[in-house]
């Protein structure tokens, strides 16, 4: 078995052949697979995928990681036979069940897909039909090309929604997929994938995003399908995931497989640099206090500004909100909390919870129902907008999607301007100057200030939030999820920007993140939220390793675990 076209055999091939020994017929082979793609004006094709060799055999769990644009999803999607435009796929050999891959008709694969390999997709709320029940979206899966009554199929398909957890089939197969949590959807999904009860299911990325304890659940199933026989691949960039479910992995870097083993051989002993440093990326209580984008444990710089004032203090904040049918929400109960200078406070909890909604209040976006919020000791909230505007510059937030919340119209240079129009004596120079500051205090060279933001990698991109969060120079940041959609590497240089510039300026940082491992590293103090209210706080090493609350205890044990982790 090859690792890449210019490695020899090594822990790969003795890994594969341990597996061959239990059977000689692989499901999947793969010789030097190739795939580029060309854009319309491009002079030469893009070259995603680079002379990969791997195979799957009957019962194996196989783990592919790497980071966006790695090739990973090309890889997987190359095994199902689909294909995007200006897409060319070549290869020594591709054999899927026994059948050369490369001359298949769309009209076999279409056999083959659903029958012998099951797809599990990453968004489940756009991959399900939004006009069909979720029963009716089963039942297709069951029988996608034959015409078979919905009475007929009834039972076949509760019993698959049964069979992945979800509670009540009978009830949730007349549901649509808005109507359903998000662990719900992603089960359906993976009930969809498993109506023929194929040999093979491949799943990409299918927790990216999800609560912790959703992503529980959703790999509870996948492993369960495992022990019953079905082999499984598993697409991600979390290799906390990939470790909880996987025996074997295969780790991919810009088209090519770099290392590939079983997993105690990957997690404990990786030869390969960029591995180690995708371990040293994942964040948890043992990287506390140490960079993340670095192998060598080099300590973060001390923030001195840290303690002492009080900077942002909410008390009693209450908010209902009212549904469609005239019932209450209760979106935050009487939560308080205290943020102090140079200090980061956690905020964790599931999708709910109320965190967002709590820090909308605090930003002034919304008002509560009840309660106060001060920033440096003056009120903030409740204050009528006109008032509230003209400091607007003490209270910054970096976003989950920067590109959905950045003007498309704008430039980085006019995204930065843009809250700098609330500073007194803000004159054209000046802006100027502050742009070229912040550019160069996230690490960014001053020539992208002309770009604009869909010119940029998601890494610049999250700079650019934080260089313009940052302009104004505030006393408070709020984070909300602002790292949640990065790889782990890039999520590792922006947890060590947001740490070096709090160690410079002093500004407070209300961090918000259902992954706990991200706040145990960042945070000085915690508070865990439950539907609306503040139900444990404390520091990161009392909440998070000895938990007194149920709920975080649950959380704590959800958590998906690498060596050295919770």
């Amino acid at each position: 078995m090859t690792l890449t076209e210019d490695k020899p055999r090594s822990a790969t091939a003795v890994c594969e052949e341990s597996v061959a020994e239990k059977t000689s017929t692989p499901l999947i082979r793969v010789e030097n697979l190739r795939v580029s793609f060309r854009s319309v004006g491009s002079p030469a094709p893009h070259e995603a995928v680079k002379g990969i060799s791997f195979s799957i055999y009957p019962g194996e769990t196989v783990g592919i990681v790497g980071e966006s644009g790695s090739g990973k999803s090309v890889t997987v999607r190359s095994l199902l036979g689909l294909q995007a435009p200006h897409q060319k796929t070549v290869a020594d050999r591709l054999k899927v069940f026994g059948r050369d891959g490369l001359s298949l008709t769309e009209h076999q694969w279409g056999q083959i897909r659903g029958s012998r390999i099951g797809f599990v997709l990453q968004d489940a709320l756009s991959s399900l039909d939004p006009l069909k029940t979720i029963g009716q979206e089963v039942a297709e899966a069951v029988a996608p090309r034959e015409y078979k009554p919905w009475r007929k199929q009834r039972e076949k398909v509760h019993a698959l929604l049964a069979d992945v957890g979800i509670p009540n089939p009978e009830i949730r197969a007349r549901q649509y997929s808005h109507e359903l949590s998000g662990g719900l959807r992603q089960r359906a999904l993976i009930a969809s994938a498993l109506a023929q009860d194929p040999s093979l299911i491949i799943a990409d990325e299918p927790t990216t995003a999800l609560d912790v304890t959703v992503q529980a659940q959703v790999l509870s199933v996948l492993r369960d399908k495992a022990q019953e026989g079905h082999a499984l691949i598993v697409v991600s960039h979390d290799l906390a995931v990939i470790a909880s479910i996987c025996d074997r992995i295969l780790v991919m870097k810009e088209g090519r497989i770099v290392e590939q083993g079983t997993r105690a051989d990957i997690l404990t002993q990786p030869r390969e640099e960029y591995t180690q440093l995708l371990l040293a990326a994942v964040p948890s209580r043992h990287s506390k206090g140490f960079r993340l984008s670095s192998i060598e444990r080099i300590p973060l710089p001390p923030r001195n500004h840290a303690g002492g004032d009080v900077v942002l203090a909410a008390r009693g904040i209450t908010k209902d909100f009212v549904g469609r049918n005239g019932s209450h929400v209760h979106a935050v109960r009487d939560a308080s909390i205290t943020l102090y200078k140079g200090q980061t406070l956690g905020v964790v909890g599931e999708s709910g919870s109320g965190k967002s909604t709590l820090a909308r209040i605090i930003a002034g976006l919304i008002e509560p129902d009840s309660g106060t919020v001060t920033i440096g000791g003056q009120a903030w909230v409740p204050l009528p907008e006109k008032k509230r505007r003209s400091r607007r510059g003490a209270l910054q937030i970096v976003s989950q999607n920067p590109l959905a919340s950045f003007d498309p119209r704008y430039s980085v240079e006019a995204l930065i301007a843009e809250p700098l129009r609330y500073l007194e004596h803000a004159s054209a120079r000046r802006v100027k100057e502050r742009i070229a500051d912040v550019l160069g205090l996230v690490g960014l060279p001053r020539e992208i200030a002309r770009a604009s933001a869909h010119q940029l990698s998601g890494g610049q991109r999250q700079r650019v939030a934080i260089a313009r969060a940052i302009a104004t120079d505030p006393q408070v940041l709020i984070a909300d999820e602002a790292v949640s959609a990065l790889d782990v590497s890039i999520q590792a240089q922006i947890l060590d920007l947001l740490a070096d510039i709090q160690a410079r300026t002093g500004v407070a940082i209300l961090f918000i993140s259902h992954d706990l491992g991200v706040i145990h590293h960042v945070s000085d103090s915690i508070v865990v939220m439950r539907r609306g209210e503040i139900v444990e706080e404390g520091s990161p090493d009392r909440v998070l390793v000895h938990p007194e609350h149920p709920y975080t205890q649950e959380l704590v044990a959800s958590l998906p675990r690498l060596p050295r982790m919770y």
